[in-house]
């Protein structure tokens, strides 16, 4: 299927030339790396803005060690296909270090954990920009940022503090031990994502197509079945086989699966175009509170 839409091409030019001014304004930038579609695009879009050379900034995946297995398999795979580098920072690493605590209970999760892995990892490669795959239309808080985004020397985002964008005109200048945060693909929409894939026959993984797998329901959303999560005796006997898949991938304590067939990449952008519901909504890390989102970024998080 063939998708020659105009704003395609509007969102993938504006998105090179962000990459190409990090590159440019930047002396040591990094991009962030999770395994998920956006980040995978944002490889990709990195790649095109300096073909035929190799992208020159590594890849920096935060490592919770409770990601889905599929997620690991894909990353190593992609990261030897593209000849990029690959730093890890690992959360297990900060919780032996003492950096922070690990959570107990039912309802615990590492992915509040890996603030202090992201930022630790940054002062430790001197990284002064982190490129990410944040869309404004994923959250709220997302919505607020700039497309160059501070932090102050603790790593830390002031949403009320920002700097004006004119027009295409970014602004990189900072003091010393400060960063920023650059999110190329800020303007483009889940559907925008998938139908640009699509177009240029990105691989992905296959989590984000249907497939079996042993779920239960927890707060209204279906979580995978793993041995990261503790279950209440009722979620241990209602836990069954479904024909599931990814809209989002993250740490399988908070990432929610979805009921669907969609078994190409075609569906999804079909079942996409239908969703009322946006895809962090099966995210159960956000519904910790109204502001989950904004206080950990606040805090350094991505």
């Amino acid at each position: 299927m063939s998708y020659n839409l105009n704003h395609l091409k509007e969102l993938e030019s504006e998105s090179i030339y962000i990459i190409r001014e990090v590159a440019s304004q930047f002396e040591r930038p990094v991009l962030m790396f999770s395994g998920g579609k956006d980040s995978i695009l944002m490889v990709h879009l990195a790649m095109k803005a300096f073909y035929p050379a190799k992208i020159p900034f590594p890849l920096l995946h935060i490592d919770t060690g409770h990601n889905f297995p599929e997620t690991i398999e894909f990353r190593d795979r992609m990261v030897e296909k593209t000849g990029a580098k690959l730093i890890v920072g690992s959360v297990q690493e900060a919780i032996d270090k003492g950096l922070v605590v690990e959570e107990k209970g039912f309802n615990a999760s590492r992915n509040y954990l890996q603030t202090a892995a992201l930022l630790e990892a940054l002062e430790n490669g001197k990284y002064d920009a982190a490129l990410g795959g944040g869309r404004r239309d994923e959250e709220k808080a997302r919505a607020k940022e700039r497309f160059f985004s501070h932090r102050d020397e603790f790593g830390q985002w002031d949403p009320k503090n920002q700097r004006p964008e004119l027009w295409n005109i970014f602004n990189g200048k900072k003091h010393f031990g400060e960063h920023f945060r650059v999110f190329p693909i800020s303007n483009w929409t889940e559907l925008d994502v998938w139908m640009y894939l699509a177009q240029e026959k990105v691989e992905l993984p296959n989590l984000y197509f249907a497939h079996q797998r042993q779920v239960f329901e927890r707060d209204g959303i279906l979580l995978a079945d793993c041995e990261y999560i503790s279950k209440r005796p009722e979620e241990e006997s209602s836990t069954k086989t479904m024909t599931v898949r990814c809209r989002t991938i993250g740490d399988m304590t908070c990432t929610g699966v979805w009921e669907s067939e969609a078994a190409t990449i075609e569906d999804i952008i079909k079942e996409v175009a239908a969703a009322r519901q946006t895809e962090r909504g099966g995210r159960a890390d956000d519904k910790r509170s109204e502001t989950a989102m904004e206080d950990r970024k606040k805090q350094g998080y991505f």
